[in-house]
C-alpha cells in the first residue's frame, strides 16, 4: 500500500512577487501535496487580497502598516485569514511550529531576518533571496549546521549547480572531485551595446530582460550584471567553493544555467527554459520531482548556444562584487547596501544608469569592511553603508 503523504505547509515570503507567483503556481497544481500556512508581502493589498480569497492562508503579513490595515478592511468576513503587521511577524511566521517549508522570496536585505529566523527553527528553507546569502552567507550557513536545517537555492543558477553536484539526504553537496563551478548570464538588455552610451540607458530599457520576468530591481542587476556578481557570492558561500573555481560566462539563450566541471575532465550542465518554475519545483519537491507547468525544451528546435567571457569594460560591477568577496562579509554587505540604493536611484530616476557601479565603488571606498561575526553587527554595516550610498546619490544629484 502507498503510504499518505502530509502535505508540507509552506510559507512565502514575498507572495506577491516573481518568485512568490511562480511558487504559488507550483503550490496550486499540486494541492495534494502543499498547504499555504502564511503569506507575506510588502504593501500590494489588492494582490494579496486576490491570494487571500484563492488559498485561505490562516495569516497574512503585510510590512507595512497601513496596507496590512487597508486589507484587513476589504478581506471578506467569511475568509479564516489573520492579518498582522510588521517586521517581526515576518520572522514569527517563518519560524512558526505551523510551518514546515519556507519560500524566502523578499527582495533585498529586509528578507534576512525573517530568513535566519526560518533557519534557526530547523525549517527547509527554499532560499530566493541571494541578498541574504551575499550578506549573511557565513551565519546563515552555520544556523543551518546546528539547527538541522535543509537549505536549498532556487535561484536558476544555483539550483542548477545544485542538480549538477552530489547531495546528502539533507541536501547538502559534496565537493570530491569539483574542480571548478560555472554561471552563466545572459547578458541583459546591453550585451552588446558600445559602454559610451550606457549613460543614455533609460529604466525601460533596463527592466527589458530578454529572456527572463523578473521584478524590476533585479531585472536592473541583470542588466548592470551585478545580479552575477551576487551569485558568484552566493555560491562560494552556499557550495562552500573557493572564489577562485568560480567561473561566470555570458549565454544569451539562457538554455544552459550552470556547469561543473569535474577533475576527471567531465562536465556536468543543468539545461531548461528560462523559466522560474522549474527550479522552485525542483526545490519544493526534492528529493522528488514534480511537474511545474514548464514547457519542455525542445533541442532540436535550437541554432546554437553561444558562450563567452564577460567584458569588464561593460559590466564593471562583476569586478566589484569579485573584490567585495575577496575582502570578506562586511565588505559584501556594504556591496549589496550600496548597490540596493544606487538601483532604487535609478528606477527613481535620480541617477544615471552608467553612475550605479560608481556610488558601489565610492561606498565600498567609504566604509569600514571589518569582519562581522553577527546579524547585528552586519545590519549596522549595512545602515551605514546605505547612508554613505545614498550621500554619493545626492551629491550626483547636485
Amino acid at each position: 500500500m502507498t503510504p499518505v503523504l502530509q502535505p508540507q505547509r509552506v510559507c512565502v515570503l514575498g507572495a506577491t512577487g516573481s518568485i512568490g507567483a511562480n511558487a504559488l503556481d507550483i503550490i496550486a497544481r499540486h494541492p495534494e501535496r502543499f498547504n499555504i500556512s502564511a503569506l507575506s508581502a510588502h504593501n500590494n493589498v489588492e494582490g494579496m487580497r486576490a491570494l487571500c480569497v484563492k488559498f485561505k492562508p490562516p495569516v497574512v503579513v503585510m510590512r507595512d502598516e497601513k496596507a496590512a490595515s487597508a486589507l484587513s478592511a476589504v478581506l471578506p468576513a467569511s475568509l479564516p485569514t489573520q492579518v498582522v503587521a510588521g517586521e517581526t511577524a515576518l520572522s514569527t511566521i517563518a519560524s512558526a511550529d505551523e510551518t514546515d517549508t519556507v519560500i524566502a522570496g523578499i527582495v533585498g536585505a529586509a528578507g534576512l531576518p525573517a530568513c535566519l529566523a526560518a533557519v534557526k527553527a530547523g525549517k527547509r528553507v527554499l532560499i530566493a533571496n541571494k541578498e541574504a546569502l551575499v550578506v549573511a552567507g557565513e551565519i546563515i550557513m552555520q544556523a543551518a549546521r546546528e539547527n538541522g536545517a535543509t537549505v536549498l537555492p532556487i535561484d536558476s543558477e544555483h539550483n542548477a549547480l545544485f542538480q549538477c553536484l552530489p547531495q546528502t539526504p539533507r541536501g547538502q553537496t559534496d565537493l570530491v572531485g569539483v574542480d571548478r563551478l560555472t554561471l552563466t548570464a545572459s547578458g541583459g538588455p546591453f550585451r552588446t551595446r558600445d559602454p559610451a552610451t550606457l549613460a543614455a540607458v533609460t529604466v525601460a530599457e533596463a527592466v527589458a530582460h530578454p529572456n527572463w520576468s523578473m521584478g524590476r530591481k533585479i531585472s536592473v542587476d541583470s542588466a548592470t550584471m551585478m545580479n552575477k556578481g551576487l551569485e558568484v557570492i552566493e555560491a562560494a558561500r552556499f557550495f562552500y567553493m573557493p572564489p577562485e573555481q568560480i567561473d561566470v560566462l555570458i549565454h544569451p539563450q539562457s538554455i544552459v544555467h550552470a556547469l561543473v566541471q569535474y577533475r576527471d575532465g567531465s562536465v556536468l550542465a543543468q539545461m531548461g527554459n528560462p523559466d522560474m518554475r522549474t527550479p522552485i519545483a525542483n526545490a519544493l519537491s526534492w528529493p522528488e520531482r514534480i511537474e511545474s507547468g514548464v514547457e519542455p525544451l525542445d533541442l532540436a528546435s535550437l541554432s546554437a548556444l553561444e558562450f563567452s567571457h564577460p567584458d569588464p569594460k561593460r559590466f564593471p560591477c562583476l569586478a566589484l562584487a569579485m573584490h567585495a568577496l575577496a575582502a570578506g562579509s562586511a565588505a559584501t554587505a556594504v556591496l549589496n547596501a550600496a548597490n540596493e540604493v544606487a538601483v532604487a536611484a535609478f528606477l527613481e530616476k535620480a541617477l544615471r544608469f552608467d553612475q550605479i557601479p560608481v556610488i558601489i565603488e565610492s561606498t565600498l571606498a567609504a566604509v569600514s569592511a571589518s569582519r562581522a561575526d553577527s546579524l547585528g553587527s552586519l545590519l549596522a554595516i549595512d545602515q551605514n553603508a546605505r547612508r554613505h550610498a545614498s550621500a554619493a546619490v545626492a551629491r550626483w544629484r547636485q
